[in-house]
């Protein structure tokens, strides 16, 4: 069975030039998306004047994903940044079903760059207890109003049916983006932003 493939570029362009690299990126989606096996792709900045453009496509398997990225239309298309100065500082291959913290052993690092290191466990675990317990919370008491009547195997079933999608795709992603400083070690954003 094939695994899907997601791929995380972090990309470095001087302030001053926001429309040309929107451009620039959503242009490469478009053209990435005509390619069979495409499953999605998006950017992100960190901040709003951020130099560091982050970059995710995700294609159904490593044989999809390696004909877009040795097609023409990608070399095309990564030629025409060449104006804008992008520098593309760092780029991770990960497959299959990996920890939310754990850098995976299929990563793969290009331009020489240090691998991330993981946040230690107590870190990992304080995380998702911070949106583990408040929806366990919520999730029990709706099956107690609810679910009374279902016997207790089944009803523990249907909490733990509704819990682990909207822990997977929902909380956990939105509590690591808004720890992200914490998780990495870095100072608060409060504590970096210049006083205005």
């Amino acid at each position: 069975m094939t695994a899907p493939v997601t791929v995380a570029i972090t990309r470095h362009l001087a302030t001053g030039h926001e429309p040309e690299m929107m451009s620039w990126l959503n242009a490469g989606i478009t053209l990435a998306e005509k390619f069979p096996g495409f499953l999605g792709a998006g950017w992100v900045r960190t901040e709003a004047d951020s130099e560091e453009w982050h970059m995710l496509y995700r294609f159904a398997d490593q044989g999809s994903l390696d004909a877009w990225e040795h097609s023409p239309q990608r070399a095309w298309w990564r030629s025409a940044a060449s104006g804008l100065g992008v520098v593309e500082a760092r780029v991770e291959k990960r497959t299959g079903i990996e920890g939310w913290f754990d850098v995976p052993a299929s990563t793969v690092l290009e331009s020489g760059a240090a691998p991330p290191t993981a946040p230690p466990r107590w870190k990992q675990a304080t995380t998702i207890f911070l949106v583990f317990f408040p929806l366990s919370v919520l999730v029990n008491y709706a099956a107690r109003e609810w679910l009374a009547d279902v016997w207790l195997p089944a009803r523990v079933l249907i909490t733990v049916l509704v819990m682990t999608p909207l822990m997977t795709y929902v909380f956990l992603p939105w509590i690591t983006r808004r720890l992200q400083w914490w998780l990495s070690g870095r100072p608060a954003p409060w504590r970096t932003s210049s006083p205005s």
